[in-house]
């Protein structure tokens, strides 16, 4: 292979090994090797089975070498977020403070991708509960941007985003319920979907909450959601099974789609003049092979940020409240700080603000109704302080960096994040692509036909 073997696509690996030019278990040593010279600077990895992983390999290999390979996936390294359960490892949700209680059965992602063999490398670090965008946990440590490790890798799947980066394999699953996939997708410089709500099952099931690929190409993010994607009784809120190979679906035209380029979402943090740009000289890109881009106006406000704010730490509180004295003081401060200002607030505060998040779901699907997807920033910043739970350390003001992510969650769109360009410093910028609810192969076709017309992205770094 001309490649490096760590810096090899799932598609690319999958051909190898039809083709005998490579083998799962050589792919997954190189894989092994990588985390071996990158983890003691960004600390990606919860748990980690490089025994495990090599014996998982080699039963794939066998599968190859007699034509019986469970997907083209087979043997391909993967790793999975703290909190998508794996049978015989705790899922502690990235606290000090959570159940160390070795799970009893897997996930519904994480049994999809072991029944398509991928090699499980082990699971990835998140912030405590899942409620920061970024890599600070109160039992993992933190977490840091291969691309500058003083920086933030964004969170909440913030370990899924710094392991592809650094080439811990070409896959990894994250979750998102307000930017959690699409947020390290962007400070990371990869690739990040987070599919229309219920399109791969979960469990358990919640508000906005999905499980999504992350990769460095589209094609590979297609390739695992096929995977994903099949069924599972046990998320009673996904929606019917769609036997696709949505990677073979990938092809599409640009021209004459209608795109609204939106520059400022009404809330949150003012966007950098760099993720401007970036996002802008996308719009042009598009414009050139033929699409209509127009600007569209703003459809947040303050109120409705304000309203997902009090939403999550109402909902957070109402589970540390229950938890033992000695275990509410492991939760990281910052986080035990915002989610106990719910102690003030009223059940009308609290169906206010469920009020104000169905008003901002109704704004999202009303924005794209006259477009065919909608462009945008994915975060209006780009890698902050690795060490800062938030961008200015501010529990009374946690979440101004979601606001282009999050709305999507609530509206149940699909939305996808993929690297725009760099900063003067060097660091990742993303553009987000949203669509209407269900097109999630809509949002991968603009997303492919996106990686032939950005400009050249960089080397990936090294340690």
């Amino acid at each position: 292979m001309a490649d490096a073997i760590h810096n090899l696509s799932a598609r690319e690996l999958s051909l190898a090994y039809r083709t005998r030019q490579l083998s799962p278990v050589e792919a997954t040593r190189a894989a092994l090797a990588r985390l071996d010279r990158w983890e003691n600077r960004i600390n990606a990895m919860y748990i980690g089975d490089a025994e495990g992983a090599l014996m998982q390999a080699a039963a794939s290999e066998a599968r190859w070498r007699r034509g019986a390979a469970l997907s083209p996936l087979d043997g391909v390294p993967i790793t999975i977020k703290d909190n998508i359960a794996t049978a015989g490892a705790p899922t502690p949700i990235g606290t000090a403070a959570g159940d160390f209680t070795p799970a009893t059965a897997d996930a519904p992602p994480a049994a999809r991708v072991k029944d398509a063999g991928c090699v499980v490398l082990g699971k990835t670090t998140m912030p405590d509960y899942g409620m920061l965008s970024s890599g600070v946990s109160s039992l993992h440590g933190v977490t840091r941007n291969p691309w500058n490790v003083e920086r933030n890798s964004a969170g909440s799947s913030s370990g899924a985003g710094a392991a592809i980066v650094a080439g811990y394999g070409p896959l990894a699953l994250g979750t998102d319920i307000g930017g959690s996939v699409r947020l390290p997708a962007a400070s990371n410089g990869i690739f990040g979907l987070k599919p229309s709500f219920g399109r791969v099952p979960i469990y358990p099931p919640y508000l906005g909450r999905v499980t999504g690929p992350m990769t460095r190409t589209v094609t590979d993010a297609a390739m695992l959601l096929r995977e994903l994607a099949k069924p599972d009784v046990r998320d009673y809120m996904s929606l019917p099974y769609e036997d696709r190979d949505w990677a073979a679906l990938l092809s599409g035209d640009v021209a004459g789609k209608k795109l609204g380029l939106m520059l400022d979402v009404g809330a949150g943090l003012p966007v950098q003049a760099a993720v401007r740009d970036a996002i802008e000289q996308a719009a042009r890109a598009f414009e050139a092979v033929g699409a209509i881009v127009e600007l569209v106006a703003p459809f947040l406000d303050q109120s409705m940020l304000e309203a997902i704010d009090r939403f999550f730490a109402a909902r957070l509180f109402a589970d540390v409240r229950l938890l033992p004295r000695e275990r509410q003081q492991k939760v990281l401060p910052f986080v035990l700080a915002w989610c106990r200002r719910a102690e003030a607030l009223s059940a009308t505060d609290a169906l206010h603000s469920l009020s104000e998040i169905n008003r901002m779901r109704e704004q999202a699907i009303a924005a794209i109704q006259r477009y065919d997807f909608l462009l945008m920033p994915t975060s209006p910043i780009t890698a902050y302080s690795a060490t800062q739970a938030a961008p200015g350390d501010d529990p009374e003001r946690p979440f101004m960096h979601i606001a282009f992510t999050v709305a999507f969650n609530m509206s149940e769109q699909p939305a996808a994040s993929l690297c725009a360009g760099y900063d003067h410093d060097g660091l990742p910028i993303g553009l987000q692509i949203v669509g209407h609810r269900f097109d999630d192969l809509g949002v991968l076709r603009l997303a492919r036909a996106y990686e032939d017309l950005r400009p050249s992205l960089r080397p990936w770094p090294e340690p």
